[in-house]
């Protein structure tokens, strides 16, 4: 049972990587690029660490590095994508989404 477990976090944490990947290669502006690495990629790798973290920690102590590694992650994704954007912002890029309509009124 354990293995079938640790089959689909692998496969999840595989297909959700490829699918942020192929965000980041497909999408067509900067702001939208951003969505594929952050989001997707980091639960991705987040349900790799998690299936490592559960086959290690059989019969044994748990494994930590697993967990610290996943920690790490999950705060420093946010972090660096809130400083990209900020960073195009600052740089005034041009997105291709429409704005909002509230902005549009003035």
């Amino acid at each position: 049972m354990l293995e079938y477990l640790l089959a689909f976090l692998i496969i999840a944490g595989g297909a959700f990587t490829f699918i942020g990947s192929l965000g980041l290669a497909r999408l067509r502006d900067f702001y939208s690029r951003l969505h594929g690495p952050t989001k997707a990629t980091t639960l991705g790798v987040g349900c790799v660490l998690i299936a490592s973290a559960v086959y290690f920690s059989q019969g044994e102590s748990a494994s930590y590095h697993e967990i610290l590694i996943t920690l790490f992650l999950f705060i420093t994704a946010p972090v660096s994508a809130h400083l990209l954007a900020k960073a195009a912002l600052h740089l005034k890029l041009a997105s291709l989404a429409r704005r909002p309509e509230s902005e549009n009124l003035d």
